[in-house]
């Protein structure tokens, strides 16, 4: 693990600003209406206003204001569009992070990605997990990882709700991994009569997995997410990893819009997570601890106190996995951060 400098920290926040707005622009593209600020204790708030037909008003949060919200609020206004230039300049800053050793997702992922991006998975609050997660994590803590942030598998989570407005839309992922034309095959249950939750492309270990919090009575059957025409393995202690996630951008050749957990909640997951593998897995826990462990230090350093609102969040509301965490804590060697988590 190595710390990313405070010039490619900079660089990727303007890079993350910048995609935001681009995916607000999406959001909003082809719908009339008007924008609206909204002013809080710690900044002004962008919303759009719009009628849908059948659906009455609808106000759709942008985000906080920042620069390039502010251009595309007013290239909306104007009738003009900018994307090339912004797209540009998204390119730029991409090619800048490469460079300086920022952590990318591999070509191939970053082709998957961005086309579950453009479906409007991410807006429709689809979550990147695992592995490549943890890779968008570092340039968000400010660290470049090692061997660790390897993987071959793309985690996607989702709930099956969705609290947030958003204009009419669906994703049909199971038709989007096919025409990527890469060989994507469906995985097959267990239990043939049962649905596929895994994509896999013939003949190399690449594969889409598709997960959802494990809730009511169908705890281990697949389920169906209406919205992005998928089903998906239900998972317990879900539902806390990917309650509040975060959105950002990974970076590849361009910068691609996705959301990611929140990095405490993401290490507290791993740890719990890593000792309820079978044992036949039990290379997937070490790599859990380990990653788990990257980032809670990384924490304690800059961020301890996002590190006891996740452990107080999980005592309010998740208990299974706050009672899963205190055993966890009990293997991890003695230090500051075994006795920061039994301390709560």
């Amino acid at each position: 693990m190595q710390p990313l400098s405070i010039q490619v920290q900079t660089v990727f926040a303007e890079l993350a600003e910048r995609v935001a707005a681009r995916e607000a622009g999406r959001t909003i593209a082809r719908l009339s209406g008007f924008f609206t600020q909204k002013e809080v204790r710690d900044g002004h708030y962008w919303y759009f206003k719009t009628s849908i037909p059948g659906r009455g008003q609808h106000e759709y949060y942008l985000g906080a204001e920042t620069p390039a919200l502010r251009r595309l609020i007013e290239a909306h206004r104007e009738g003009r569009r900018s994307e090339d230039l912004e797209e540009a300049e998204i390119t730029r800053l991409c090619a800048m992070l490469r460079a300086a050793g920022a952590n990318c997702v591999d070509s191939t992922a970053a082709r998957i990605l961005k086309a579950l991006a453009d479906s409007g998975l991410f807006r429709l609050g689809g979550v990147l997990v695992g592995t490549y997660a943890f890779l968008v994590l570092g340039n968000i803590l400010g660290v470049r990882w090692g061997a660790v942030a390897r993987t071959e598998d793309i985690d996607i989570a989702a709930g099956t709700g969705l609290s947030i407005a958003l204009p009419p839309l669906e994703a049909n992922l199971p038709s989007l991994l096919e025409g990527l034309e890469m060989g994507f095959l469906p995985v097959p249950a267990l239990d043939p009569r049962e649905p596929s939750t895994s994509y896999k492309v013939r003949g190399k270990d690449l594969r889409v997995d598709f997960l959802t919090p494990a809730i009511g009575k169908r705890r281990t059957k697949p389920v169906l997410i209406q919205r992005l025409g998928i089903f998906a393995t239900p998972l317990e202690m879900l539902d806390f990893l990917i309650e509040s996630p975060v959105a950002t951008v990974a970076v590849n050749g361009g910068g691609t819009y996705v959301n990611v957990p929140d990095a405490a909640r993401f290490a507290l997951h791993k740890l719990v997570i890593a000792d309820r593998r079978p044992l036949a897995r039990q290379s997937k826990a070490a790599k859990d601890r380990e990653q788990a462990i990257l980032l809670l230090n990384q924490l304690v350093t800059d961020r301890a106190g996002d590190i006891e609102q996740a452990i107080d969040r999980a005592r309010q509301r998740f208990p299974m996995v706050f009672n899963c965490l205190a055993k966890s804590a009990q293997r991890l060697p003695e230090s500051e951060l075994r006795t920061r988590i039994l301390s709560q």
